[in-house]
């Protein structure tokens, strides 16, 4: 199987297009990252991707007050230091004394 010149460039053309617009989304993704008071904000799906739970066990960590959130316009919230103090706290809970 034999790919002439034309058809080549015109495919591998085609290709980094694509790679170009995956990159600006990618670079749109990173700067929509909320900001509060210089520190990250995550979602509730940020969360749930990160710790690998289900929405009820978020929930449930957010009624016991286990981790803090915030509402912004309807929305949850949680600051990337307190998702890393509930980790960290979760760990120590786990370990044998």
């Amino acid at each position: 199987m034999e790919i002439d010149k034309m058809e080549f460039s015109f495919w591998m053309k085609r290709i980094m297009q694509r790679f170009d617009i995956l990159s600006d989304h990618l670079n749109l993704n990173i700067r929509e990252r909320m900001v509060l008071d210089d520190e990250e904000l995550l979602d509730n799906q940020d969360i749930l991707h990160t710790l690998k739970i289900s929405p009820r066990t978020l929930q449930r960590y957010r009624s016991s007050g286990e981790l803090k959130y915030f509402t912004i316009s309807g929305k949850l919230y949680y600051k990337l230091s307190d998702v890393r103090n509930f980790i960290h706290a979760s760990s120590n809970k786990t370990r044998p004394s």
